[in-house]
């Protein structure tokens, strides 16, 4: 088969790898409280949410009002199948995540600095999904500040979402090569399922890395090839490797061999490589524009077609993170993008809200990585309506690179 080439960025000198900040985290469906978690300004907040199940899934949080300032978030997942991550959002931007959030582990906390403002807390498979969350003191204003500036500074803050989300696929990857070593099959596919949407969210944007040594078009060298290589666009020259290679191992073959082992740790050393390098990007407004387009050319090409997981059929897992990877692109720019076009930002915003509608149909906590199996059934079924869907969302969506390119 005929390897496509993609668009490569020129790479940057290989330095340490970056710190990667955890962002804040929270939870949702509660009931605010006046307990002991409120804080003092000039302190740390501290919020507490429980993920548990008596009957019907909660996430409960300890208050829903905390001042600006440091927040320390504590997760806990007591008894809940159905609720395996939690996001606080501020106008659709994720400004804090967790995701695989299995009961019986251990708590998880988070700390962030936070700004005055408004605040939503997203559960997923909660009996209530969506919870306000008051973060009290003033929040810088940008009543003054111009489209170009705003946009500016929502593509700095995309930069940072995007280093988080590689610096979580290190952590991911990392354990499925744990669970391949110690051939535990079952909890190496549920590792792979995990793993996956970290990718998804960025792989536009971080698609141009080349190893050091290697040109542009050789692929041996190129790491969007290494890590996520499929068998249709198969180099035969370097052969299999990255995330499908292994995929194909537990899926297809049943078996962790030493040659799963190998390729689980080129992986690795792979996905550690590009954190290093992510945190060297600079991105421009536009950059955020045409990446999110291509996110959902992705979506369209090789997510409903089911070539992207042949084996595993976890397709709707890494098309939905390819959305929301897309979403997050938008988000930043939208502060910007409302001064510039009012009526195409609501345009875009609303499809997204009908396209997340669309794909929650289909979240499965039984199934890995919390969504329906694409078998051929599902696929001949849904796929139409999906495609339709985003296509819906890629019209307004493709005007906006020209947009923030001129604004």
């Amino acid at each position: 088969m005929q390897f496509v080439e993609r668009t490569v960025r020129p790479l940057t000198v290989l330095g340490g790898l970056g710190v990667v900040t955890a962002l804040a985290l929270t939870g949702c469906a509660a009931t605010p409280s006046s307990g002991t978690d409120d804080a003092t300004p000039g302190k740390v907040a501290r919020v507490s949410i429980t993920l548990t199940n008596d009957g019907s899934d909660k996430c409960a949080v300890s208050t829903t009002k905390v001042p600006a300032g440091p927040v320390t978030f504590t997760v806990k997942n007591e008894s809940s199948t159905a609720i395996t991550e939690v996001e606080l959002l501020q106008d659709q931007r994720i400004f804090g995540e967790k995701e695989n959030l299995a009961p019986g582990l251990a708590a998880v906390s988070f700390t962030s600095t936070l700004g005055g403002g408004k605040y939503q807390v997203y559960c997923p498979g909660a009996d209530t999904e969506l919870t306000d969350f008051t973060v009290t003191g003033k929040a810088a204003s940008s009543a003054n500040s111009s489209a170009s500036t705003l946009l500016q500074q929502g593509a700095k803050g995309y930069g940072d979402y995007v280093d988080a989300q590689v610096g979580d696929m290190v952590t991911a990857v990392q354990q499925l090569q744990k669970d391949v070593d110690a051939g535990d099959l079952d909890a190496a596919k549920k590792d792979y399922a995990d793993a996956r949407p970290y990718y998804e969210h960025v792989e536009s944007d971080v698609d141009g890395f080349v190893k050091k040594g290697f040109k542009a078009t050789d692929n041996a060298g190129n790491l969007d090839y290494l890590i996520d290589m499929r068998a249709s666009n198969l180099d035969p020259e370097v052969g299999w490797s990255g995330f499908h290679a292994v995929e194909r191992d537990l899926f297809e073959g049943g078996a962790i061999t030493d040659a799963t082992k190998k390729t689980a740790s080129d992986l690795t050393a792979n996905v550690e490589l590009l954190a290093k390098l992510v945190p060297t990007l600079d991105y421009k407004p536009e950059d955020l524009a045409n990446g999110a387009a291509g996110l959902l050319e992705e979506v369209q090409s090789n997510k409903i077609s089911g070539e992207e997981e042949a084996y595993s059929h976890i397709d709707l897992v890494d098309l939905a993170a390819n959305v929301e990877g897309a979403r997050q692109a938008f988000a930043y720019l939208k502060p910007g993008l409302t001064k510039t076009d009012p009526t195409l930002t609501k345009q875009i915003s609303t499809q997204f809200d009908q396209t997340n509608t669309l794909m929650d149909g289909f979240r499965n906590a039984g199934d890995l990585g919390g969504f329906d199996s694409w078998t051929d059934a599902t696929k001949a079924e849904h796929a139409n309506a999906i495609s339709q869907q985003v296509q819906a969302l890629q019209d307004p969506l493709s005007r906006l690179a020209e947009k923030v390119a001129t604004a």
